[in-house]
């Protein structure tokens, strides 16, 4: 089973930045991209960015697109996800998941424990 553990939540002003990393292991040949997905405080759950670890193709959806940037370190296992501009509206918790493709994302097995970014002044 492939194991996700996030880390670099925090609190951040408004308008500031956060780089928050996915540190996976045990990804089998099936793990193909890995997502973001965030769940606010009472919302549901919204994917807000993936990335394909064979050529670092990249998807956002219009909600994020131009802030929010994932990249992918295939030596350190690592993939990231940097949040620019950040408004309260931010604030969620912050999940990474790994799938066969972005569309399947929601349907994952594979979660790690989430990290809490909250933006506040």
């Amino acid at each position: 089973q492939v194991h996700l553990v996030e880390s670099g939540g925090g609190l951040v002003r408004p308008g500031g930045s956060l780089r928050l990393s996915c540190e996976i292991s045990g990804a089998t040949s099936d793990t193909r991209v890995i997502g973001w997905v965030r769940q606010a405080p009472g919302g549901g759950r919204e994917g807000v960015a993936c990335i394909q670890i064979s050529d670092g193709s990249t998807y956002y959806p219009p909600s994020v697109k131009g802030r929010f940037t994932t990249s992918t370190d295939n030596v350190k296992n690592t993939v990231y996800l940097d949040l620019n501009s950040l408004e309260p509206e931010t604030t969620a918790v912050y999940f990474c998941a790994a799938e066969y493709s972005c569309g399947n994302l929601y349907k994952s097995d594979d979660w790690g424990q989430g990290t809490q970014v909250t933006i506040s002044s």
